[in-house]
């Protein structure tokens, strides 16, 4: 597909509000009928999907495929918009690498389409920018988070390198936009980081920890996009809110499902998430997307991993 052509679709569908974001006009009206990004492992892609027709090849609105190597198991990916680039997805894998995709390029992109990448290594889980800013930050697993920043925000290809901050277990990362901070969430915590300076003199500097309990290893961090002042987060114990309303930073527990791997809530009230099947060779993937308010969308063979409803900020 020609760039004209395609970036052409992306303009005339991205003009609704932001939890509808690449719908056209006409279908933002029905919020309940948004994209769904997924991280899916088997075959090793990145696919998005609308969420009311069925997880199958004919029906991907857009697929990242970046090989294999350190790019094995890609384990998070979250859509943006830049004021330079347009559309970017953010996109880290446990095999070791992270990057930016350059979504206006094509409908099917491959890893000539990156706009950057870096080896952060450690298993990473998680990947966040930081809008305005342009710096960007890797959760591994293994237990730090990696801070690139650019020489100027639009900048992507200048990312680099410049701070790395220990956080046993790291696993997930969000930006607030609300209270200007980033979220992480690992070994039996989470947290929240102030993103000072500007450039290569971008640096995280420590805020807060609050604890989720003994032996509770946090997995997800997502948004709650019925209310700016609520964050979701997973983890071995179950899943949880984080509220931050009147900033006074709390969490408490809404659900004591265990292996859930991702939830997030979209603005109609439906939650989307992923709970990891038990079987092998990924007991922590499901073939099965589950929705709380319409059909779940299993797709033959598939190892789900994440799913993210597309979208930019808090509404």
């Amino acid at each position: 597909m020609q760039r004209r052509t395609f970036l052409q679709g992306l303009a005339a569908a991205a003009v609704a509000a932001p939890a509808a974001t690449l719908l056209g006009q006409q279908e933002a009206v029905a919020a309940a009928n948004y994209y769904v990004a997924t991280t899916e492992q088997t075959k090793n892609k990145v696919l998005v999907f609308p969420k009311n027709k069925a997880f199958t090849d004919a029906n991907v609105h857009w697929s990242f495929t970046p090989g294999g190597g350190a790019w094995a198991n890609l384990s998070d990916v979250k859509i943006r918009a830049t004021e330079a680039q347009g559309w970017i997805a953010l996109v880290a894998a446990s095999g070791g690498k992270a990057g930016i995709v350059d979504i206006g390029s094509e409908k099917h992109t491959e890893g000539n389409d990156l706009k950057w990448s870096a080896t952060p290594g450690g298993n990473p889980h998680a990947i966040e920018r930081v809008p305005g800013n342009g710096s960007v930050i890797v959760a591994s697993s293994d237990g730090k988070l990696t801070l690139y920043a650019p020489t100027s925000v639009g900048n992507l290809g200048s990312l680099k390198q410049v701070q790395t901050v220990d956080y046993a277990g790291a696993h997930g990362v969000l930006w607030d936009p609300t209270f200007q901070l980033l979220w992480v969430i690992g070994k039996n915590r989470f947290s929240h980081y102030a993103v000072m300076g500007s450039g290569r003199n971008t640096r995280l500097k420590y805020a807060a920890h609050f604890s989720l309990g003994s032996g509770n290893l946090g997995h997800d961090l997502q948004p709650d996009y019925t209310n700016k002042h609520k964050m979701l987060m997973t983890a071995t114990k179950g899943v949880y809110e984080l509220l931050t309303d009147g900033g006074t930073f709390r969490s408490r527990k809404i659900s004591s499902e265990t292996k859930v791997k991702s939830y997030v809530k979209h603005s109609s009230g439906e939650v989307v998430s992923i709970r990891g099947d038990g079987t092998q060779p990924r007991d922590w993937a499901n073939k099965t997307v589950r929705f709380s308010q319409s059909a779940d969308r299993a797709r033959s063979g598939a190892q789900f991993y994440k799913a993210r409803i597309w979208t930019t900020a808090f509404e």
